[in-house]
């Protein structure tokens, strides 16, 4: 398995602002990297509170984009998968009402109603007490035959994987804006690291629209 971790974060290291609402911090070109990067990927995940904040589909925008997964055998889209240790993903959300395969993992701490409402619209994956175990999620997700992995976000999902070993590589984009504010998230949120801090090794770097990709190895 691999998994790429991609995000596009302000100057000053957000991913949105205090109120968690969806901030356009890149501009066309990143777009459309980010919609090849998808087209590329067996599956897309990210943590509930992206699905609360944004209602994402996660889909491939590009028409010829998806035709090329459907000449090599592959469906339309790649599969989208959620990090949700209480099941919060609602009933209505976009991710669990298209035709696109989507996996939904929990932990045995979620509510068996709300985990039998999502397993009538997803494949659910039960792993962990308390949190999902990412470890055993992502073993699951490789048994399913999901190898090629994006991560897009959010913070406490990107430290949860720094965390656990799960990273192979970090791709971001660094816009030109300023948000500022001790209460918005960051790249990488949780509870941090003291010690043991993960290093990577920068790869590549490239002007893109008005900020940098940068592309490192984990």
């Amino acid at each position: 398995m691999h998994v790429v971790v991609n995000a596009a974060m302000s100057a000053d290291g957000k991913l949105s602002s205090r109120r968690r609402e969806q901030i356009a911090i890149s501009g066309e070109s990143d777009f459309e990297r980010v919609d090849r990067l998808r087209a590329d990927s067996d599956a897309v995940v990210v943590g509930v509170g992206t699905v609360l904040a944004d209602d994402p589909r996660l889909t491939v925008k590009d028409e010829t984009l998806r035709e090329r997964r459907v000449e090599r055998g592959d469906p339309e889209n790649p599969a989208r998968v959620v990090i949700d240790s209480k099941a919060r993903t609602p009933a209505d959300a976009e991710i669990v009402n298209d035709d696109a395969e989507t996996y939904v993992c929990v932990s045995e701490a979620a509510p068996v109603g709300r985990r039998m409402d999502l397993a009538d619209r997803a494949e659910l994956v039960t792993a962990g007490d308390d949190r999902v175990d990412l470890l055993r999620a992502f073993a699951a997700l490789q048994a399913a035959g999901l190898e090629r992995i994006m991560v897009e976000g959010g913070g406490e999902l990107i430290f949860s994987l720094f965390e656990n070993g799960l990273v192979d590589e970090l791709r971001v984009f660094v816009g030109p804006k300023i948000i500022g504010g001790r209460e918005a998230p960051t790249l990488a949120d949780g509870d941090g690291f003291v010690a043991d801090f993960p290093t990577l090794e920068l790869e590549t770097l490239e002007r893109l629209d008005d900020g940098a990709l940068l592309v490192w190895n984990a």
